[in-house]
């Protein structure tokens, strides 16, 4: 089962490694990690999302990770209403001949232009993980040049009263 856990930290030096280095230990896969400062200036929230066939192992993964040094708090964040977003660059083969084409089947996906050469097209999408997905598979036709993704960076929506209907505020 795909999990997405927070942990908030501490700013210093070697957090990050102490982290890692546990989800590594307790051999989890980490499918996507961001890290980033928070409104805190020495605070910073790392993201994961990673695998777990056992609630056993993901309740005791938990438990160690909150007691790390300089862990502030351990959260995850699956089964409640979330905002998840994550940001592709997709250099994608655009001859002039195709670039109407093109512009027209990715327009409902919203994405930006952020450089243009002869041959190829750079795009810029954001949004939930899926989304992302579902433009590359899109593209992928035209031909993918190059492809870089984020991971996933996620945190609570402010209403919780609507647990069932997380997958759609997640979007």
């Amino acid at each position: 089962m795909r999990r997405i856990i927070t942990v908030t930290v501490l700013n210093q030096s070697g957090v990050l490694n102490r982290v890692t280095g546990l989800l590594m230990k307790r051999q989890f896969n980490i499918e996507s990690m961001t890290v980033g400062h928070t409104e805190q200036d020495n605070v910073s929230k790392m993201t994961f999302i990673v695998h777990v066939e056992d609630a056993q192992k993901l309740e005791q993964l938990l438990k160690q990770l909150q007691k790390q040094i300089d862990v502030l708090k351990v959260q995850d964040l699956t089964d409640q209403a979330i905002v998840v977003r994550e940001l592709a660059l997709v250099k994608v083969q655009a001859p002039a001949t195709k670039r109407l084409e093109l512009s027209n089947l990715i327009e409902p996906f919203r994405v930006q232009i952020i450089d243009a050469g002869r041959q190829v097209v750079t795009y810029q999408i954001t949004g939930h993980p899926e989304k992302i997905d579902a433009f590359i598979e899109l593209v992928r036709p035209y031909g993918v040049k190059e492809l870089t993704r984020t991971g996933v960076t996620a945190f609570t929506r402010e209403q919780q009263k609507y647990p069932t209907q997380t997958k759609l505020l997640a979007y």
